[in-house]
């Protein structure tokens, strides 16, 4: 498998490739993000639901679904698709919804996404670029083994084969709070904590200070002490961006089989009737 991740400057030198999309993948809404501020030249702005989810169910799209959206982007059979993180969790989010649709053979992710190629005074503009749909991509291998559900989570509580791998911040882990501290509005769950057993890395430690995936050597030293061995391994955070990029890093960057995403997250378990949970450390 080749390592799905750029830098800036394999970008920059490849601004003006014709087969290649750059999508900037937001966590915020057209109106409410720094897209219109300014983009990386010829980048279409994607609302991550929009991009990720069916469109009236908390669900993710066939492929087929997801090749029409591709489509209105632009993509095709010989496209390579730049995921553009904002931040970047987002567009490891994306790229893990185009493995489980079968469109992962045309997906790469910018290290550091968004905020480091403004940091880096890269290219950019506030022109919106006109877009040219295309014939729908033809999907590939959908590999949908990388998602859990929740019944799944719960029946192998307390699994020697299985580790529980919480990515939240401390904070949350802890059950003071159920969002990232970054939010100034505290919400996300009816109850605070994390699930039984859960071993506990928080997802900044698996990048440099500007926002980089650190090099291997440091990425599967983070991993050291936590006993995964040759276990399956479940990430989970909140809403489950965070555990994406912890499956990213995993699977694509360490190489490591048997990981997958509990996509409901600390949203559904928190708020479920009859979820066991822990507030503090576990015992």
């Amino acid at each position: 498998m080749r390592r799905p991740l750029v830098d800036g400057d394999w970008l920059e030198a490849h601004l003006d490739d014709p087969r290649l999309v750059i999508a900037e993948v937001s966590s915020q809404k057209a109106s409410s993000a720094e897209y219109s501020v300014g983009h990386i030249p010829g980048a279409r702005f994607v609302y991550w639901k929009d991009l990720c989810w069916k469109e009236l169910v908390r669900d993710f799209p066939t492929p087929e679904e997801m090749a029409a959206r591709l489509g209105r982007l632009g993509v095709g059979d010989d496209t390579t698709l730049v995921l553009v993180g904002d931040p970047i969790q987002f567009a490891t989010y994306a790229y893990w919804v185009m493995t489980m649709t079968g469109f992962e053979h045309l997906a790469l992710v910018l290290d550091g996404g968004r905020d480091l190629w403004i940091r880096e005074r890269r290219p950019i503009t506030d022109r919106v670029p006109d877009v040219t749909p295309a014939d729908p991509p033809r999907p590939g291998v959908s590999s949908v083994e990388c998602r859990i559900g929740r019944d799944e989570v719960l029946a192998g509580l307390g699994s020697p084969t299985r580790v529980l791998l919480d990515l939240r911040s401390r904070e949350e882990y802890l059950g003071l709070r159920v969002s990232p501290a970054t939010l100034e509005f505290d919400h996300g769950a009816e109850r605070a904590g994390h699930i039984p057993g859960a071993r506990h890395l928080p997802y900044d430690r698996l990048l440099t200070e500007d926002g980089r995936f650190k090099p291997t050597d440091q990425l599967a030293a983070e991993f050291d002490g936590l006993a995964l061995d040759d276990r399956e391994v479940v990430t989970y955070c909140r809403l489950s961006h965070r555990a994406s990029l912890g499956w990213f890093v995993l699977t694509r960057l360490l190489g490591r089989p048997n990981v997958r995403v509990y996509d409901g997250s600390w949203t559904e378990w928190g708020s479920m009737v009859g979820m066991p949970i822990v507030a503090g450390e576990d015992p």
